[in-house]
């Protein structure tokens, strides 16, 4: 049997008007999506639109264009292979999963239609369940909501206990709320939250529902993330929606044991990557959209505050549309007044890659390992990645480097390497790189396994694929 939940967005929600999109079951009444605004790029922040909406089984949709008729279409990833029809300024398709799209209309990527389909949530919390602290849209104190948490635990009824943020919008008096161990902040769909989440030297968390983090009028000095979790464990983020935080989307420090699914954002300000980690283990992302003005993806070993070896890290069935930088970037920042540290057990798998665009050479690729601070980066794998064409830059970037505006020293080493079932269809103007620095700091044992680009599997190191240098080792290419 097919399901279909559509949430109501409050007055007040930021919306855009360059699309009208219904959804309906079969045979059923359609249903209007609210169109929200999403800010994307940094170069030339333009407003692009969303929608979101949840189901099961088969889901029919319906796209109006408002301004302007449709010549061409595209849906993407293309690797959905959605068949859709057009009539004038029209768009119609079937859904049977759920999935996680961009309309493309006549060419245009930066005022385009994402539309979230996600599953259906399993056990919601209801806002008069017991343990659970209902709020009301409104303007909220972050310490006034932690001491009803408190009470709760105080009078005995504290086990799992929910703060639960009703459909509307929610002001704070100070944007960051920190989340209390134990607890489960539920963010309802149609609930927007003008808030940063941080989870710090906590546990037992969950952060989930269907409703939106909107910090795009946040200013960019407060560096604020829309969930930051620290010193932290046991920790899982589901569902929500970031809107342009002037930060990183989720900022992961020195913490263990995470997980982030069905997580979806959009930024436009510079140093705003999607999900960044940094001394971080065991931690599992699945089902992500990220479209950022930085890497949609960092791993890193110690910074600032956050010390230690990030190792055990899985990212999976996910898409990254870097307007900026690197869709997925391992390795830059380390303990470089020590021997550096370890950034081993990496995995990437079943990954489409919408965007690549880089002005500056130095951070060119899509998929990057670029060890630095006296770091290791070993045993790491890139497997089923899909890569559309992209505007600027190069798929593949394996370096031992010192970069002097990051590293105050050099990386140590890069080894046991594999990319798989890799494939590429686009301009691919710029070779990949693989280099270590000098003849103790190398790159060793890199394998390009049935790696496509254009339709040919690249079974040579063609100056036209590949720039190598004397102190990369062990680079193997097979189908």
């Amino acid at each position: 049997m097919s399901k279909l939940i559509v949430y109501e967005q409050p007055d007040g929600a930021i919306g855009k008007n360059d699309f009208s999109v219904s959804v309906r079951i079969s045979g059923g009444e359609w249903q209007p999506l609210f169109i929200f605004e999403a800010k994307v790029d940094m170069h030339d922040v333009r407003a692009a639109s969303m929608a979101y909406f949840d189901m099961e089984g088969t889901v029919e949709v319906c796209i109006v264009s408002n301004k302007q008729n449709i010549e061409q279409a595209v849906i993407r990833p293309l690797s959905t292979n959605i068949k859709f029809q057009t009539e004038t300024n029209v768009i119609t398709f079937v859904l049977d999963r759920p999935c996680k799209l961009s309309i493309e209309i006549n060419g245009e990527r930066f005022s385009n239609l994402h539309l979230f389909a996600g599953p259906i949530e399993k056990s919601p919390p209801g806002p008069d369940d017991a343990n659970v602290i209902a709020v009301r849209p409104g303007s909220h104190s972050p310490s006034y909501l932690a001491e009803k948490v408190q009470q709760l635990t105080e009078t005995g009824n504290g086990d799992n206990r929910t703060i639960y943020f009703l459909p509307g919008i929610h002001l704070f008096d100070d944007p960051m709320f920190h989340i209390p161990s134990g607890t489960t902040v539920y963010v309802a769909g149609g609930a927007i939250l003008y808030a940063s989440l941080i989870c710090k030297r906590a546990e037992n968390v969950v952060i989930r529902g269907r409703g939106v983090l909107y910090m795009s009028d946040m200013e960019k000095t407060t560096y604020l993330r829309a969930v930051q979790i620290s010193f932290s464990n046991n920790i899982e983020v589901e569902g929500i929606i970031s809107l342009d935080p002037p930060h990183y989307s989720i900022y992961l420090g020195q913490s263990e044991h995470i997980r982030i699914h069905n997580f979806k954002s959009f930024s436009t300000r510079g140093w705003c990557d999607g999900i960044d980690m940094m001394a971080c283990s065991d931690v599992e992302i699945e089902d992500v959209f990220l479209r950022t003005s930085d890497d949609c993806i960092a791993i890193y070993g110690s910074r600032g505050e956050y010390y230690g070896d990030s190792r055990n890290i899985t990212v999976r069935n996910s898409i990254f549309w870097a307007d900026v930088a690197h869709a997925m970037h391992i390795g830059t920042h380390g303990d470089h007044l020590g021997d550096g540290d370890t950034v081993e057990n990496i995995h990437f798998d079943n990954i489409d890659v919408l965007e690549h665009h880089e002005p500056q050479e130095n951070y060119w690729g899509v998929m990057a390992i670029c060890a630095g601070d006296n770091n290791t980066a070993r045993n790491i794998t890139f497997n089923d990645i899909r890569v559309e064409d992209f505007e600027l830059g190069q798929l593949f970037d394996v370096r031992v480097v010192w970069n002097e505006k990051y590293n105050p020293v050099p990386g140590r080493r890069i080894e046991n390497i594999v990319f798989s079932n890799i494939v590429y269809n686009g301009k691919n103007t710029n070779p990949s790189r693989i280099f270590g620095y000098n003849e103790e700091r190398v790159v060793k044992d890199v394998q390009f396994i049935n790696v496509r680009v254009n339709g040919e599997v690249l079974l040579d190191l063609h100056i036209d694929h590949f720039v190598l240098n004397e102190f990369a080792s062990g680079i193997y290419l097979s189908e």
